[in-house]
């Protein structure tokens, strides 16, 4: 039976995270369908960031960095991130981007596990993360290497000359999704250690680090955390490893005593020898308010409703559109919060679709891509959505000239 507008509206009347919605500051006339590359304003952030600069920096100034806790964001940020990735209190920090943090991961791995010269990952895999493990191998001594197979010929391809596994969780092309325990089970069978980028998986759905038994793990908090353009990215050592592990980017901040000064550099205990250098207050300060939103969140929920708004999107573009292949999973379970369309005109098509107020993006060599954020999507939005999408297929307005321009950012 065909799925009506009132059905969609049904099920936003019964959905428990739709009072969520109000936490995000919404643009008006738009459907936002971009939640995995850059996540709503929510609301509160825009004051927490005016505070910090007329009160806090422009009148407390330096006494700031203990009056208002300055130095502890990264890891008060980062155990509040924890929560939401299963990971043990004391084991998060946020700070850096992600390149930078998987460089520090990357090269702690490879001193962890020596005498062992591949780097393995799949062709899946977010390209900066394989530029910064390939950086990494070549300033090691000769041997080491990085290796790609197929996304589903990773667990075979784990030997015993693997000393670390790096995979992004959710594919960000396609929404693909490894099992995060079964792999990372195979890889320690293998004695290699286990590193996951969580970039797409983060504030999309529940994840459990501990219980997976994780080495590592980076992510940005851009995407489904909210934590607006720039925003630092988080990073997890175990806590078997943080005090054996040694980053390679051994900053001041990450001294067991910044402020002795010293010229012989030592360490932090525990998670803290990950930071680097200073942190950039502003975006932190933004962050932190960001994940107000998820207080109260339960996860599991917020994992249902991101299988149901994919599926419904693939109900309705099978009932409504035509020529579009499905690049990622029928099977919710399969897949992560965001579903991807292929079309050779893919580029035109979602210029068009965004002139029309629905904001998704593209990315070579065919995919629209449709984020699913469900603190701030609603099911009739998901049907706008694919009925703006008809109606641009059925007039061929993706064929004007202005839609075929190619940006520097799709």
């Amino acid at each position: 039976m065909a799925l009506s507008r009132a059905d969609c509206e049904a099920m936003d009347r019964d959905d428990p995270l739709a009072p969520k919605r109000a936490a995000f500051l919404l643009p008006e006339g738009q459907i936002y369908l971009d939640g995995n590359s850059l996540g709503v304003l929510p609301r509160g952030v825009e004051e927490r960031v005016v505070d910090l600069i007329r009160n806090q920096w422009g009148k407390d100034l330096i006494v700031s960095w203990n009056k208002h806790g300055w130095i502890d964001l990264p890891q008060k940020v980062g155990n509040r991130i924890a929560r939401l990735v299963g990971a043990e209190p004391g084991s998060v920090i946020s700070a850096d981007s992600t390149s930078i943090n998987l460089f520090k991961l990357v090269a702690a791995a490879l001193a962890l596990n020596p005498g062992r010269g591949t780097i393995l990952s799949d062709t899946g895999n977010f390209p900066t993360d394989l530029y910064m493990a390939s950086g990494v191998a070549g300033m090691m001594a000769k041997g080491v290497r990085v290796t790609t197979v197929a996304p589903e010929d990773v667990a075979s391809a784990i030997d015993a000359d693997t000393a670390l596994v790096m995979l992004t969780h959710v594919d960000y092309r396609t929404g693909r999704m490894h099992d995060m325990r079964a792999i990372t089970a195979l890889a320690h069978q293998h004695g290699a250690l286990m590193l996951w980028d969580l970039a797409h998986s983060a504030g999309a759905m529940p994840l459990d680090l501990a219980g997976c038994d994780t080495d590592f793990a980076v992510g940005c908090s851009y995407k489904y955390l909210n934590g607006g353009p720039g925003a630092p990215a988080f990073l997890y050592v175990a806590p078997r490893h943080q005090d054996s592990a040694i980053s390679p980017l051994s900053g001041w901040l990450g001294h067991a005593a910044p402020f002795a000064f010293d010229l012989d550099y030592r360490p932090a205990e525990g998670i803290g020898r990950f930071i680097c250098g200073t942190p950039n207050l502003l975006s932190l300060v933004a962050l932190d308010a960001a994940l107000d939103a998820f207080d109260g969140v339960d996860l599991d929920a917020l994992r249902r409703k991101s299988e149901q708004l994919g599926d419904l999107f693939i109900r309705l573009v099978d009932q409504e559109c035509s020529g579009f292949g499905l690049a990622s999973a029928r099977q919710a379970a399969a897949r992560g919060s965001q579903v991807s369309l292929r079309h050779p005109e893919g580029y035109a098509i979602m210029q068009a679709l965004i002139a029309r107020g629905v904001v998704g993006d593209f990315r070579s060599p065919d995919v629209l891509r449709f984020g699913f954020t469900p603190l701030y999507l609603g099911f009739a939005d998901v049907f706008d959505a694919v009925a703006h999408l008809k109606a641009v297929m059925a007039a061929g307005e993706w064929q004007r000239a202005e839609f075929r321009t190619r940006a520097k950012v799709t």
